[in-house]
C-alpha cells in the first residue's frame, strides 16, 4: 500500500496544478505550444484550453504566445510562467515529503 494525491492550487476554480506545469515544461523544451501537446498526447486545443482557464483564474499570461509567419509561430513562458512553474515545483516537493512522513507515521 501507499500514499497517493493529487496537488493543485484553486482560484474560484483550478489555476495551477500537475497538467498545466507538465504542459509548461513541454513549452519551456520545445518553444512551441503545438509541440508540447504532441508530446503529452494532448490534442492542441486541449493544452490551450487547459492554460487559457489558468491564466483566466491566476489573473496572469503564462505564455507568449507569436503566431505563424516566415519563421514560424512559438510559444515561451512569461516571467510570471517560469515563477509559477518554481514555486509550484518547490510547494509540490515538500508537500510530497510531508504526506510520505504522515503516511509513514499512521501506516508504517
Amino acid at each position: 500500500m501507499k500514499e497517493v494525491h493529487k496537488v493543485w492550487l484553486d482560484n474560484k476554480g483550478a489555476a495551477f496544478g500537475e497538467g498545466p506545469y507538465k504542459i509548461l515544461q513541454q513549452v519551456e523544451n520545445t518553444g512551441s505550444l503545438h509541440q508540447a501537446a504532441k508530446r503529452l498526447n494532448m490534442s492542441y486545443s486541449k493544452a490551450w484550453l487547459v492554460l487559457s482557464r489558468c491564466e483566466k483564474n491566476l489573473g496572469f499570461p503564462l505564455l507568449e504566445r507569436k503566431i505563424g509567419g516566415a519563421a514560424g509561430g512559438g510559444s515561451q513562458l512569461t516571467p510570471r510562467g517560469r515563477e509559477m512553474m518554481a514555486k509550484y515545483q518547490n510547494f509540490r516537493r515538500e508537500v510530497d515529503q510531508s504526506l510520505k512522513k504522515i503516511y509513514r507515521k499512521h501506516f508504517g
